[in-house]
């Protein structure tokens, strides 16, 4: 019986390809081979894979491993849960450690033994879809219509980036559910979505509550705290309701989102996000603009 996954395979050696599609597909639901390496992200963007057998080297003139970890960090920046078992020709220890620490899921040296690299690639498909399975954010029901399908697949390509998403429209017409359905999708969905509601934050407080404050920075500041933005880091942030916030605030918040830095309140110091960290916000208004 097949184990129910989709295994992408990127090496730039047709026979190397062509000797694991016969191999992979005695095994799982679905093998998608690719050679060109740019590919990559889009390939894993439209298949949704399980798990991502990279290939460490695909410039024969350079066989140093670079360009597996390049690879690997891209994806591992993008799709955070997603496994990368890495393969290579060379019995290069300390790379085989570098990618390990660098986040791949395994290492397989060529030529592999057969049980050996189903194993592995079983055993790494075993842990995404667990924390899929687990996720608690409901499954999107779409209609048919032709709305509808031009907006799911608008849903699945933004989902897996980092892009800040503005979700507008009459309430009751599902925009939460939305944004629910995009951080599902994303390479953010094996953490909890954040959400607050910007109709309830105090003007007095709003500084505090999405940038977070350093110790003694207001009366009552007791002790360094977080705000919104930088505990949604590695996930998604649901600002629900930002067409109540005053338009200061608003530009406030506009400026942190264009520079992707934070400051909290009583430090001189902006902290930059990273793009692998940035978190994607999602936000709920009746069409408000932001300028």
């Amino acid at each position: 019986m097949k184990n129910d996954s989709h295994i992408l395979v990127a090496d730039d050696n047709r026979g190397v390809l062509e000797a694991l599609e016969l191999l992979l597909r005695r095994h799982f639901r679905q093998v998608t081979l690719i050679r060109n390496p740019a590919v990559i992200m889009s390939a894993v963007a439209d298949g949704r894979p399980d798990v991502v057998l990279l290939d460490m080297n695909f410039t024969s003139a350079f066989n140093n491993g670079n360009e597996g970890l390049y690879w690997l960090e891209r994806l591992r920046a993008t799709y955070p849960q997603l496994p990368v078992v890495l393969m290579t020709a060379f019995a290069d220890i300390p790379l085989a450690i570098k990618g390990i620490k660098a986040g791949a899921a395994d290492f397989i040296q060529k030529p592999w033994d057969n049980d050996r690299i189903v194993e592995i690639l079983i055993a790494a498909a075993s842990k995404v879809r667990k924390h899929r399975d687990v996720s608690c954010s409901p499954v999107m029901y779409w209609g048919e219509s032709d709305e509808m399908s031009r907006l799911k697949e608008l849903v699945g390509k933004v989902a897996a980036t980092d892009a800040t998403v503005l979700i507008t429209g009459e309430n009751g017409t599902g925009k939460e559910l939305l944004a629910e359905e995009i951080h599902r999708l994303s390479g953010r969905a094996e953490r909890p979505m954040l959400k607050v509601d910007m109709g309830a934050v105090s003007e007095t407080l709003f500084e505090s509550e999405l940038f977070g404050h350093r110790k003694g920075a207001f009366t009552g500041a007791v002790s360094d705290r977080k705000g919104k933005l930088a505990e949604a880091s590695g996930s998604s942030l649901f600002m629900d309701e930002i067409g109540n916030m005053p338009l200061h605030l608003q530009a406030k918040l506009l400026s942190a989102l264009q520079n992707r830095q934070l400051t909290a309140l009583g430090s001189n110091h902006p902290v930059s996000k990273a793009s692998r960290q940035e978190q994607q916000i999602s936000y709920r208004n009746r069409g408000i603009t932001t300028a």
